[in-house]
């Protein structure tokens, strides 16, 4: 296997997520090493989050599973049970179809970085605890739309 050269890597600050919705991750900059080892089984991302930012809305997957382990700064994790601050070193694991939205926020004043790992399923429900959404991933694409199905304009 080649050596990634992560340095090399365009950094990916999009989101899918309709307005106003996509406002939460300003500030998200991934950096796909999954992509680049051309890994289809799961993906990794070395993601950094600016003061302020969020990762995600929170939300909970049923088909894949996801790991989070944190490198450098501090960030606060927001599941169903509450908030738990996390430091470098610390990890955190969602279950698919746990039924725990969860979420992480950097509130402080530096950058925070981390890795994300999580399963590639092709066909996906992520329900958004907070808010009327939900996307849905089949053979044609993700499409968000309301809990009652109908889309985001």
């Amino acid at each position: 296997m080649p050596k990634i050269d992560i340095a090399r890597l365009p950094t990916d600050s999009r989101t899918n997520y309709p307005a106003p919705f996509d406002r939460v991750v300003l500030g998200r900059e991934r950096k796909r090493l999954g992509n680049a080892a051309g890994l289809d089984q799961f993906g990794v991302n070395l993601t950094t989050l600016k003061p302020g930012a969020a990762s995600s809305l929170r939300h909970c997957h049923e088909q894949e599973d996801e790991l989070i382990y944190l490198i450098e700064g501090e960030l606060v994790l927001i599941e169903d049970e509450g908030e738990t601050v996390l430091r470098p070193g610390d990890a955190a694991g969602f279950k698919a179809d746990s039924g725990n939205g969860h979420q992480l926020v950097n509130r402080t004043e530096r950058d925070a970085v981390y890795l994300e790992i999580g399963t590639r399923s092709k066909h996906e429900r992520v329900d958004y605890a907070d808010v009327d959404m939900q996307m849905i991933r089949d053979e044609t694409g993700a499409h968000y739309t309301h809990k009652n199905g109908a889309p985001y304009e």
